[in-house]
């Protein structure tokens, strides 16, 4: 019998009632966890059918907890890509760990207001902890950091790109672009993410402010060739001033050169930014941190503690040394915000962010059960399991054509090189539901990418992404 009160009574329900609701939450989770690697990874969607489902909770008619929640799972069920499943070889969309979804699942009933740091002492204290410990396995002094948790990528890097402007041309924050003597421009890999472009949009110096320098061997941005293009621009009379490494592009893994890079930078006078959303966790191993060096010598870093630390979307995060460049980028008084506290710093007035959720305590629980070095084995364990991929590929007669110290595998059909041939054998395995993979350009090659992704993925997913890979080849 469901007694589950309706209106405006359903949100607090009697405590008897609310638990029945978290049981079956329980029930379903479970049901997820032990049946996920049987399933699918994807399968098919009907678009009007899927429509109409939802069209049918009009929201005229209160219905049962229990039906809208077994409704609801089904249709995530029937029609998400399965991120959570062992053969996800996919983008850098991670299994999250169970402390992760616990972390939601408090900040959610907490539910603490991270603009000013009176109003939740505790989940800014824990944030600003985490921030301390993950710059300082990236090599800054960790008494130094500063920084804040993102939604993702785009808005740490975003966040590093008005930072530069900021302390590159102080008159920037008051008067805009006006005040500048001409156009800026900064830089980033061609294998870069190209969110860069609706940065330089939103940022109002343009798309076309975007350089993205030629890539050399390994898919690693040119040194010598950005140094060519800073030169051109400076002639021109435009204003370089941001230089953006990459360290794990999408598309390879790739680690662009980081000390040549930041002597450039320290040469010409410019601002050094990593994006390391996906490759940063590196610095958790022990065995792969020497592969990130360098990037201590970077201003700013980006990292997405939702990638390769295994945490639920999202949570991003920017990282540095300047403070103070963060406070006047985003500095702001009102009389409706709570006075400062001494000693203390307002999230607010360091994100471009204002009322936000707790979204560091995700990690925070994950990394205290784990601890470092269970993400260090954990890291490692995806790197030889990307390894065994290789090695599998190569045997079955797979051209290999990146080359990173990350799992992220791109090979290719050394028979025939054509986009639409790895485009139909992408849609070949994803169409099998036995793993997903997505076909890539690099450097304008054709290839099929794979990445370990999933704390779920073992040596027998591995196989069967060969076998699959290979049977859809034949």
């Amino acid at each position: 019998m469901d007694d589950f009160p309706s209106g405006r009574a359903s949100f607090d329900p009697p405590p008897e009632a609310a638990e029945r609701v978290w049981r079956q939450v329980v029930d379903l989770l479970r049901d997820e966890r032990e049946r996920i690697a049987g399933r699918d990874v994807s399968a098919p969607v009907d678009v009007a059918e899927l429509r109409a489902a939802i069209g049918a909770y009009d929201f005229a008619r209160p219905v049962p907890p229990r039906e809208a929640v077994d409704g609801v799972a089904e249709l995530l069920r029937a029609t998400t890509v399965h991120t959570t499943h062992p053969r996800y070889f996919g983008l850098f969309n991670p299994t999250p760990t169970l402390m992760g979804v616990v972390g939601e699942t408090l900040a959610a009933a907490f539910n603490p207001q991270l603009a000013a740091w009176s109003h939740a002492p505790a989940a800014a204290e824990m944030e600003a902890h985490l921030l301390r410990f993950l710059g300082g396995r990236l090599g800054y002094p960790p008494e130094r950091v500063a920084g804040s948790f993102t939604s993702g990528g785009a808005e740490a890097n975003l966040t590093a790109v008005l930072l530069a402007l900021t302390r590159t041309w102080p008159e920037y924050g008051e008067k805009g672009l006006r005040a500048l003597p001409g156009r800026p421009v900064l830089y980033a890999s061609a294998e870069s993410h190209l969110a860069w472009l609706k940065i330089a949009h939103a940022t109002g110096i343009g798309r076309e402010a975007v350089r993205l320098v030629p890539t050399g061997p390994g898919l690693r941005m040119e040194a010598a060739r950005l140094a060519e293009l800073v030169t051109a621009d400076r002639a021109r009379g435009d204003l370089p001033f941001l230089v953006v490494a990459t360290a794990g592009t999408t598309g390879a893994g790739a680690i662009d050169p980081l000390h040549d890079l930041a002597d450039l930078c320290a040469d010409r006078g410019l601002r050094l930014h990593v994006d390391a959303a996906y490759g940063g966790a590196a610095a958790l191993s022990d065995r792969l941190r020497p592969a990130l060096d360098g990037i201590e010598r970077a201003d700013s870093i980006t990292l997405d503690a939702h990638k390769w630390l295994s945490v639920p979307m999202g949570a991003g995060a920017l990282l540095g040394t300047d403070a103070g460049g963060l406070a006047e980028t985003f500095r702001v008084t009102t009389s409706y915000m709570p006075d400062e506290i001494h000693g203390t710093v307002d999230p607010y007035t360091s994100s471009q962010q204002w009322s936000r959720r707790f979204m560091g305590l995700k990690l925070f629980l994950s990394l205290a059960v784990a601890g470092r070095a269970g993400y260090a084995e954990q890291l490692e364990r995806d790197a030889g399991l990307a390894d065994a991929l290789r090695e599998g590929l190569a045997a079955a007669g797979w051209e290999i054509v990146n080359d990173t110290p990350l799992p992220v595998v791109c090979f290719a059909d050394p028979a025939d090189g054509t986009w639409e041939r790895h485009d139909a054998l992408a849609r070949a395995v994803v169409g099998s539901g036995r793993a997903w993979i997505s076909p890539v350009r690099l450097d304008g090659r054709a290839a099929l990418r794979a990445c370990v992704i999933s704390h779920r993925t073992t040596l027998a997913d591995v196989e069967e992404l060969v076998a699959t890979v290979t049977k859809a080849r034949a």
